[in-house]
């Protein structure tokens, strides 16, 4: 099958693309390989160091690659940035998701999966929070990933393009950058062991529902099946995890005894996430496979080779 990653140097991208081209998919990339850390761009697919806000390089990437199926994971992903550059982030992750969606259409596309957020969602109603949760995003992410969700129904309904959609939970897991603000696994893990004292944003009580990436690729791959149409699903473990509980995982992982600093909450943060993923299992027969406590000391384990253990 042919098969367009968008955002496949990336963190989650790239191990999606990796799990394809030893399926053995025709797959390409496209990223313009601009965010933090490091890139892995698998050598067996056609790489195109594109921007997806550039509406032309896109379309003429999808016209050679002709691709049956699109995986939509280029974005904006930064909470923090989302609140101070707002048109930036709605220019990259709503302009152009739309530069993709129309290619996809003229093309001819048969399954368009898309990387949503569980940022979309209010403040807790209840918990773990169900697909029909109120939404009420508390950052220009959130909002930006929301407003797509809602042109891809739209494509769907007036082009007939089909999709899935997925809300993630907190992602994390080898190759995450911990020169980013979101996977915080990754910046304790990189702190631990280049003698940084690792910062906890609050007192160390907000929660999130973490989940592995080898969990997230696995939902991915059985999306490009003929299953799981047109529905958006819950991805995480179903769990909350406190910040002061994840820094204990990471610490323990790292062998160190550091305790944390405390700095003011940050803006845009809910105070509780814990996800309801039953839909996945209905439907896509998904669930995770790795606990937080295996998933921790891969991820650490990921960066000692980096890093000296006892820097």
């Amino acid at each position: 099958m042919r098969i367009l990653v968008t955002g496949g140097a990336g963190f989650i991208g790239s191990h999606i693309v990796d799990a394809l081209v030893d399926e053995g998919h025709q797959v390409s990339v496209i990223d313009n390989l601009l965010g933090t850390g490091e890139k892995f761009v698998n050598p067996k697919v056609n790489f195109y160091d594109v921007n997806i806000t550039d509406e032309k390089s896109i379309s003429n990437v999808f016209e050679r690659e002709r691709p049956q199926v699109v995986n939509h994971h280029a974005a904006q992903t930064n909470v923090r940035y989302s609140m101070t550059e707002t048109a930036y982030d709605a220019q990259v992750n709503v302009i152009g998701s739309i530069n993709v969606l129309e290619s996809c259409v003229k093309v001819g596309v048969t399954k368009f999966v898309f990387a949503s957020t569980c940022a979309v969602y209010a403040e807790p109603e209840q918990i773990p929070m169900t697909e029909e949760h109120p939404i009420q995003p508390k950052s220009g992410y959130g909002l930006s990933k929301y407003t797509v969700e809602n042109y891809v129904k739209f494509y769907s309904e007036t082009y007939g393009l089909p999709y899935t959609m997925f809300r993630y939970g907190n992602v994390y897991g080898p190759r995450q950058s911990p020169k980013g603000e979101a996977g915080v696994i990754a910046i304790f893990a990189e702190q631990f062991l280049t003698g940084v004292r690792p910062t906890i944003f609050g007192d160390g009580s907000k929660t999130r529902d973490y989940i592995y990436v080898a969990d997230i690729v696995k939902a991915n791959l059985l999306a490009m099946r003929n299953i799981g149409d047109n529905e958006m699903f819950n991805l995480a473990s179903g769990d909350e995890t406190t910040d002061f509980e994840v820094f204990e995982f990471v610490r323990k992982a790292s062998d160190s005894t550091v305790t944390p600093s405390f700095s003011p909450r940050r803006p845009g943060e809910a105070d509780r996430v814990a996800l309801d993923c039953s839909k996945a299992a209905t439907l896509l027969g998904w669930s995770p496979d790795v606990s937080m406590s295996d998933g921790v000391n891969n991820t650490v384990t990921h960066y000692i080779k980096r890093y000296p253990k006892d820097a």
